[in-house]
């Protein structure tokens, strides 16, 4: 097995690659059930997020994939402290305008004041855009309220830099005196778009930001978000549940299954030779437009329901519905996540290359 350190830990001295802007380690969100109206007491935890490591590197984007309900926005606001995580490290490595790196810090275990800073470099576009804005406030308002909070310029200079901003995301600066609820659901996402870019970020959190859209709207965003990523020089960490999209913007994907990464590779890997039987299930479920290659597919059906986070199954995640499961070993041993091509991660006791397409 490849050093660990390569993918989810920093080098003993505290360091990180020049290249890596944001490194995951051994990340744990748990949400406790308690019993009790008055005096409240903890009888068992909600696994979200259990023990996951990864990295991404300045300038890329990398996809997180997998059903409703498996983490994936949960490890997204724990990365940005959103969330408290319950233990682990979030490292990230910023840079200047003169090209030089800062030293990695901790965003999991900063203090206030040092996580105040970070709040300019790491920003978040949430999923749903009728509920992420504000409808008391008008554009000009929303756009310019994280400058406001950062003390950034003069209420004139905020005013023009929302008036560019909205240029940037493909809005007119007239509208800066509108209100959310006289914008599509598509103008809307830009507005998001907008109050995230407000503060110059380097990393953002993309929280499955057309889910909500029309298709027709969808592939005007992502094409946004991409040409946002070429001109501002942004990373991303892209949320979603289709598989299309995440194939279109990515340029690695992890694939998470129940609080855990299944599977993580460059996309290109990912969608030409899977390995992990959880990723084979999800593939073969994309729909294919070419009506001859897709009646001659095969479909891989998985039975049974998704296990409860508060009491997930013993050893391998997915061993309740993994047709390849074996008695006595997926139900026993925990898969390590293992690096068994360079650069292809994969957790499974019994890891094959199948063919989906």
């Amino acid at each position: 097995m490849t050093d660990i350190v390569q993918q989810g830990e920093t080098t003993p001295n505290g360091e990180l690659p020049k290249d890596v802007i944001l490194r995951v380690n051994h990340l744990v969100k748990e949400f406790p059930i308690t019993r009790g109206v008055f005096f409240k007491k903890q009888v068992g935890a909600v696994q979200a997020v259990s023990d996951i490591s990864f990295q991404v590197k300045r300038g890329e984007t990398l996809g997180l994939v997998g059903e409703s309900g498996c983490g994936k926005s949960t490890t997204a606001r724990s990365v940005l402290r959103l969330l408290e995580p319950t233990s682990g490290e979030v490292w990230f490595q910023g840079a200047n305008d003169d090209g030089s790196i800062d030293a990695p810090v901790d965003v999991a275990s900063a203090d206030r004041e040092i996580l105040r800073g970070l709040r300019r470099e790491l920003q978040i576009v949430f999923q749903d855009p009728y509920a992420s804005l504000n409808p008391r406030m008008t554009v000009a308002g929303i756009v310019a309220e994280p400058m406001t909070v950062h003390e950034m310029g003069s209420p004139a200079e905020r005013l023009e830099r929302v008036k560019h901003l909205l240029e940037v995301v493909g809005l007119s600066p007239e509208h800066t005196n509108r209100y959310p609820h006289e914008f599509s659901g598509g103008q809307r996402q830009r507005i998001g778009v907008a109050r995230a870019l407000a503060l110059n970020p380097q990393f953002m959190v993309l929280d499955e930001p057309v889910s909500a859209l029309d298709v027709s709207i969808q592939a005007q965003v992502l094409n946004l978000m991409q040409d946002l990523q070429d001109e501002f020089g942004l990373t991303y960490l892209f949320i979603a549940h289709d598989l299309s999209v995440v194939r279109h913007i990515s340029d690695r994907v992890a694939v998470m299954y129940l609080g855990k990464i299944a599977e993580m590779t460059d996309r290109d890997t990912l969608y030409d030779r899977p390995m992990h039987p959880y990723t084979h299930a999800l593939l073969s479920a994309v729909p294919i437009p070419d009506p001859t290659i897709e009646a001659s597919r095969k479909r891989i059906i998985l039975e049974g329901d998704i296990p409860s986070p508060s009491n997930p199954p013993r050893g391998c995640r997915f061993n309740t519905r993994c047709p390849k499961a074996v008695p006595g070993k997926c139900d026993v041993d925990t898969p390590p996540l293992e690096e068994l091509e360079p650069g292809h991660w994969v957790s499974c006791h019994f890891p094959e290359v199948v063919q989906v397409v």
